[in-house]
């Protein structure tokens, strides 16, 4: 199999996987976007893909990567990541409420959204890996260049920290 045979497969069996992985991190304006960044740096770095990772763990490290870089490029911007979240969710063009935007989420998504997003970094990042993508400890501990002991314990404390967010209990 070719190099870019490897990665179209990849694509079609992690493509989904990624995307809901920036939708929670990032927003839906940038999810699209990201999950091409990362099959374009696949393409560009398969060389260095030694299959010591399963290539999911290896793509979500891409990832990891292409959204830190995402944020710190809005970071320089004028306004926050929170501001730039903030205008992305709920407006649009008219400056009201996007229906579209609200049809996507129901209530209880967005409250969890909302939660997730003013969590900080690496809180999101074990939240969105281990409670919604459902990877283990160790393919979350690869993925974040983490111990496996820091990603439990980070997991655990996120949890709290989003229940409390949520105002109840929480179980990722």
């Amino acid at each position: 199999m070719t190099e870019k045979e490897r990665i179209t497969q990849w694509f079609y069996e992690y493509s989904d996987d990624l995307y809901h992985y920036f939708y929670y991190r990032l927003g839906k304006s940038d999810a699209e976007d990201l999950v091409q960044e990362v099959f374009i740096k696949a393409l560009n770095g398969i060389k260095s893909f030694n299959g010591n990772s399963t290539p999911k763990t290896w793509l979500f490290r891409i990832a990891l990567n292409a959204a830190t870089d995402k944020i710190r490029r809005e970071r320089r911007t004028r306004f926050g990541l929170a501001a730039i979240f903030q205008h992305e969710l709920l407006q649009s063009d008219n400056g009201g409420p996007s229906p579209e935007r609200m049809a996507e989420m129901n209530e209880s998504s967005r409250a969890l959204y909302d939660a997730i997003h003013k969590l900080k970094g690496s809180y999101r990042d074990v939240l969105i890996l281990r409670g919604i993508k459902e990877f283990s400890v160790d393919e979350t501990a690869a993925i974040l260049d983490w111990s496996p002991q820091k990603v439990r314990s980070t997991y655990y404390r996120a949890k709290e920290a989003l229940a409390r967010k949520l105002g109840g209990d929480y179980d990722a």
